[in-house]
């Protein structure tokens, strides 16, 4: 039965606000494929840096990272916000601007355009189970919410939350985010700072230290990063798969497609990575203050929830929940978006029907709603996965270790390398994850994490060997400007798409459509 108090009050109508401004920027999609994608292109930097940071502090990153830190300690947790940092620094850095540069719909549009069709679709079908994985763990996080403020099961819980985002994400696309974003991601940053003054400056009744002091030693030591035991080989797999393997995230380079120009997608990667990091010191802490609080949970799922509606004063308690129900429905929007888009534009539009039926790419038009069904069955896969498995901040983790092990090495080479090739990509991206998955039967559990951090150390270098030994017959690229991504079979889905690369590769800046 629904109780009916003020925390469910509060979520439901926090519920209701994302509902109708998510769906009202139905409008601005103006029925092109492109709009609802990647947002014409046109987003200024506000709102790149909010959908950035959005898409990292999410409900792995918080509530899956608290679970983390009650069960194993500081670094089990913090790893996550901290390798979400680390790889918004390295695309702000490296890749924001050169990407952008690109004018693309899609990450797996860089690997047909730079590798071909065979690159295209072993990418893209990565990207689809990683990130349906992702999706996974936020509705898991929302369905916690709900289940614990309005005291409903947890199935009824993960449904409400899905369907919301389902029916804002059809609507408005990437627009949908954007607007919706404003108001939940500072909501649960701030949140999150508040619980912290709040329990630090011992307003609790609890002085901090008592609070501190109840933790394990090697709770908050920095035997988590150095002593195998205590899971250092895992937490350096965390920070490394993502902070290197989500620079192969569909949510993160589509909004660093959405920006209106190479320079405000680098300055938003490196705005939400100092908000993303501004996280780290909260999170991490109210993980030690529900070890504290809430000794012996059942679920430690539940912590962070049953944390601000019982220890925490209402306002403080009811933004946190709140903020972390907006997170989890913001990640969980760009995440359906995403894997829509690969598999209406890269799967089914280029590889299926004109690759293989040889029939004309769809218009604008026709783009936009074959994008919109594709949300349908994604959000009934992470649904059903999220509902039988719930493990917000594992998923998160484990969602990254697929595209870490493959996709990386043909993302960086190519950008950086002119001898990188198709041969090396689809070796890369074979071996790449199937040594991972072998890792995972064949690794003993005391070394959990080496499974992670192997198998790119082998890509890397098998890319680079393969290419050398391929370049006779396929050579590399002499230069990296925008036109070169272009092969000559490049379906131009509108003639805008010309018009922009050609604008791009001369030095323009493309207009916002």
């Amino acid at each position: 039965m629904v109780e009916v108090n003020g925390y469910g009050i509060a979520v439901v109508a926090f519920l209701a606000v994302s509902l109708i401004v998510g769906s009202l920027t139905y409008k601005l999609v103006q029925k092109s494929g492109r709009r609802l994608i990647v947002a014409g292109k046109s987003l200024p930097l506000a709102m790149v840096g909010t959908m950035l940071v959005a898409q990292a502090v999410d409900g792995n990153s918080t509530l899956g990272a608290i679970a983390l830190i009650y069960q194993f300690g500081f670094w089990a947790g913090v790893v996550i916000p901290i390798g979400l940092g680390i790889c918004l620094l390295m695309t702000g850095v490296f890749y924001g601007k050169k990407i952008n540069k690109m004018s693309m719909f899609t990450l797996p549009d860089y690997y047909f355009r730079r590798y071909g069709n065979a690159a295209e679709g072993m990418s893209g079908i990565l990207m689809i189970i990683s990130f349906t994985i992702l999706v996974a763990g936020n509705f898991a996080a929302s369905g916690f919410i709900l289940e614990t403020a309005l005291g409903i099961p947890f199935l009824w819980g993960i449904i409400i939350a899905a369907l919301v985002v389902l029916t804002y994400t059809i609507a408005g696309g990437l627009f949908a985010s954007a607007y919706t974003d404003i108001f939940q991601i500072y909501l649960a940053i701030g949140a999150f700072w508040a619980a912290f003054i709040f329990f630090a400056g011992g307003f609790s009744g609890v002085a901090f230290d008592t609070i501190l002091a109840s933790a394990p030693p090697a709770y908050l030591d920095l035997s988590g990063l150095f002593d195998v035991a205590n899971g250092a080989l895992i937490n350096w797999a965390g920070i490394l798969a993502l902070g290197l393997g989500d620079i192969v995230a569909l949510d993160f380079m589509e909004r660093v497609f959405a920006a209106r120009d190479p320079k405000t997608a680098r300055r938003g990667s490196f705005m939400a990575a100092g908000l993303t990091f501004f996280t780290v010191l909260p999170v991490g802490m109210l993980g030690i203050v529900a070890f504290h609080f809430l000794p012996g949970l059942e679920d430690p799922f539940h912590a962070l929830p049953d944390l601000a509606m019982n220890h925490m004063p209402f306002a403080i308690g009811a933004a946190i929940l709140m903020g972390v129900l907006g997170a989890s429905m913001s990640t969980a929007n760009g995440g359906l978006l995403a894997v829509s888009s690969v598999i209406s534009r890269n799967l089914l539009q280029r590889i299926i029907r004109k690759r293989w039926l040889g029939k004309e790419s769809w218009n604008d038009s026709k783009l936009l709603w074959i994008t919109r069904l594709a949300v349908i069955p994604v959000m009934l896969s992470a649904l059903t996965l999220g509902y039988l498995m719930p493990q917000p901040g594992v998923y998160l983790i484990l969602a990254f270790d697929l595209v870490f092990a493959g996709a990386l090495a043909p993302l960086t080479l190519g950008l950086f390398w002119k001898k990188s090739n198709m041969p090396a990509a689809i070796v890369s991206l074979i071996v790449g994850s199937a040594i991972r998955l072998l890792m995972f039967f064949v690794i003993p559990v005391e070394w959990a994490g080496l499974d992670t951090m192997i198998p790119p150390m082998i890509s890397f270098p098998l890319f680079i060997i393969v290419a050398l030994a391929t370049q006779k017959k396929w050579p590399g690229k002499e230069r990296h400007d925008v036109n070169e991504y272009v092969p000559p079979e490049e379906d131009v889905i509108m003639g805008e798409d010309l018009k922009h690369f050609q604008s791009a590769a001369a030095g323009g800046k493309s207009s916002a459509i």
